[in-house]
């Protein structure tokens, strides 16, 4: 995940201040030395650092922080409303034109994953905002490329203007607004060319389009992998092309994050969205509070309700309750709920948005691997539909032959078959304690030792 290392250098620093009833400047100074050491190490624009570190500083041996009765608290205030400001502060929205439809040039260098992205983007908009997109094939240059977002179109059940690759960028733009007007898209999201580097032909055909055009909206695609050099490529446009947004892709991968941290304070445009992996759902709007959040272990929760709202369907949601509260819990049931949680996004992500979990005990060094969810599947659909109603009737000779169904050991189905209980148990717990049945008596998830 983006800003792992960085997390945990950050976390770790921060934990060493975090309940000192007494903070003094020497303690800012040390700390500061190794916020220092892991922004520079996350690849953060020195620059940039410097700026950052002499801003939390100041604020940090500040008299309302030292002589407030939580000092330590206040520092990790201060770093985690700097880091906040340093991403762009507020959540930059799409500007809307006045009259549709929206344009939205979709500029970057070739491998960014500008094509996927302005395929995202319209799916993003139409789930979200409820808007009807029109996307634009205005790569003319790279082979397939037209022909990558038609596909795209098609599995988004999407239009995709295009008029092949004989005619100019500016002109399919052109005749694409018209286009959209006539069929009443609200927005048009043009993927424009890219290059393997930036160059004056690329930057005067992009100003071309942009002239042409005028959009609304001129958002660069950057690989949050390339690091710095992510922030030198959002200068090159930006100083071209006036971009507005910035759209940072593969986030979710093993990069050290420091693009994400640098651009805006170096090119003053805001990050707008963040691509979390690869599927066409994958894109989130950026929130600068909400990383800063994650960045520093304090969880995520408004991204996970929203993540829970747009996958989970509320009426299987409302016949779970009801079967929690009667206890007719059944293995088919345990399935549908893991289809829906899968959909939300990879497991350990989502446990990095539960604030504290990251400190809760077993689960600092946790690895959920989505082969054993698999496993765990594999067993459940090995059973028969009896066995599902009722796991009390597996016995031995049933263990070994959902085992050698599911391609797992008999250990496997054992620990299956307990936690199922136990979660069931949990449940009641639950159900009782809603009911006050049991006041001020917790519980433990089977999977939290």
């Amino acid at each position: 995940m983006a800003f792992e290392g960085l997390a945990d250098r950050l976390q770790g620093t921060l934990q060493k201040i975090r309940g000192k009833g007494k903070v003094s400047e020497a303690d800012v100074k040390e700390m500061m030395r190794e916020v220092r050491l892991a922004l520079l190490e996350a690849d953060v624009n020195f620059k940039v650092v410097k700026e950052f570190i002499k801003r939390v500083k100041e604020r940090a041996v500040g008299q309302e922080v030292l002589q407030s009765l939580t000092p330590g608290q206040q520092v990790i205030k201060v770093v985690h409303e700097e880091l906040k400001d340093l991403m762009g502060g507020e959540q930059s929205k799409i500007a809307v034109a006045n009259r549709p439809p929206t344009v939205i040039m979709m500029v970057g260098l070739q491998g960014a994953g500008k094509t996927t992205t302005t395929g995202k983007l319209a799916n993003h908009l139409r789930k979200k905002h409820n808007r009807k997109p029109l996307l634009v094939a205005a790569d003319i240059y790279r082979p397939a490329a037209i022909q990558q977002l038609e596909t795209i179109g098609k599995q988004l059940s999407m239009p995709v203007f295009s008029l092949g690759d004989q005619v100019s960028p500016v002109e399919i733009a052109k005749q694409a607004i018209q286009k959209a007007k006539e069929e009443h898209n609200d927005y048009v999201i043009i993927d424009t060319a890219g290059r393997l580097h930036v160059d004056e032909a690329l930057m005067n055909e992009l100003e071309e389009v942009k002239e042409a055009v005028k959009p609304d909206e001129i958002f660069l695609v950057v690989d949050a992998m390339t690091g710095q050099d992510a922030v030198n490529v959002a200068e090159s446009f930006n100083n071209a092309l006036g971009v507005s947004g910035v759209v940072l892709t593969k986030l979710d991968g093993d990069t050290r994050g420091g693009a994400a941290l640098s651009i805006r304070s170096v090119t003053d445009t805001p990050i707008k969205f963040a691509g979390m992996g690869e599927k066409l759902d994958a894109l989130e709007a950026f929130h600068p509070e909400r990383m800063a959040s994650r960045i520093l272990g304090m969880g995520d929760v408004l991204t996970l309700i929203e993540k829970a709202q747009s996958t989970v369907d509320e009426e299987k949601a409302k016949e779970l309750e009801k079967k929690m509260r009667t206890m007719s819990f059944t293995f088919d049931d345990f399935l549908d709920q893991l289809d829906q949680v899968r959909s939300m996004g990879p497991l350990d992500e989502l446990l990095d948005m539960i604030p504290g979990m990251n400190k809760a005990k077993g689960m600092k060094n946790i690895n959920v691997d989505d082969k054993q969810i698999g496993k765990v599947e594999a067993i459940i659909r090995s059973m028969t539909k009896d066995e599902k109603l009722h796991p009390e009737v597996i016995n031995a000779s049933r263990r070994k032959r959902i085992a050698l169904g599911s391609g797992t050991t008999v250990q496997d189905v054992n620990r299956l078959l307990k936690q199922f209980e136990e979660m069931k148990k949990m449940m009641k717990q639950m159900t009782n304690m809603q009911k006050g049945k049991k006041k001020g008596k917790g519980f433990n998830f089977p999977f939290m030792q």
